[in-house]
């Protein structure tokens, strides 16, 4: 281990079920480094099968259309996990990873892994609630990009994020700043749809522009510019 990574799995959910000592052995079966941002961790299409714990930090999965547009998959933060797909059925990677921001991880060797969730049914829940998290998203985004426009989809993310930070009430804050280009790469549209959008929302009282934070100030108003063109 490289004694200027902080080596430890303490943080990791998917092994919050292990002992002290299971949590010990698993970091000494890992190999540890650090990644810093932009650069890339895994490449699509790669043949290895390590599963990767983000020790501290944040990655982004992304894949390329054929025209070299990055399409943004999701974000994990520390105490995450990926590449678990990989590990399960053998098959190569099916998305490349990023490290958004300086950032540690550990990689486990697939066998060994695979062993550890035979050995620890909570972790193998974990990961069927992680993967079944996945499909709804991946459903909800197959849907936007089949039945809504870009403006809408822009709506939709938004209400999205808005709904995972949201402690209740009608408003919430999202930081930091979403960036357009990020939220285009998720909805498959351009930075300047993006902004034009924000504006839009802006004018109309539904989102504000704060100093570090955008906040949602109609949540509902939102959602219901989405269930209108959805039709639900």
């Amino acid at each position: 281990m490289n004694k200027d990574i902080i080596s430890s799995l303490e943080g990791i959910r998917l092994l919050s079920g292990l002992s002290r000592e299971e949590r010990e052995a698993a970091e000494r079966q890992c190999s540890w480094k650090r990644y810093r941002a932009e650069e890339q961790i895994i490449d699509r299409d790669s043949d290895t099968r390590d599963v990767f714990f983000v020790v501290s930090g944040k990655v982004r999965i992304v894949n390329y259309s054929l025209s070299g547009r990055e399409v943004t998959l999701g974000d994990v933060a520390a105490g995450g996990h990926f590449g678990e797909l990989a590990a399960l059925d053998g098959d190569p990677r099916s998305a490349s990873v990023m490290a958004l921001e300086d950032t540690v991880v550990a990689a486990m060797p697939p066998d060994y892994f695979l062993r550890l969730i035979h050995a620890h049914p909570e972790s193998t829940l974990f990961i069927l609630q992680s993967l079944s998290r996945i499909v709804r998203r991946s459903t909800e985004r197959i849907m936007d990009l089949s039945t809504l426009g870009a403006n809408n989809r822009v709506h939709a993310e938004l209400l999205r994020l808005a709904k995972s930070v949201a402690k209740g009430g009608n408003q919430a804050v999202i930081t930091p700043i979403p960036v357009h280009s990020d939220i285009a790469s998720r909805v498959s549209t351009t930075r300047e749809t993006v902004a034009r959008v924000l504006n839009e929302l802006a004018r109309e009282g539904i989102v504000k522009r704060e100093k570090e934070a955008l906040k949602v100030l109609d949540i509902d108003a939102l959602e219901s510019l989405v269930i209108e063109v959805r039709g639900e």
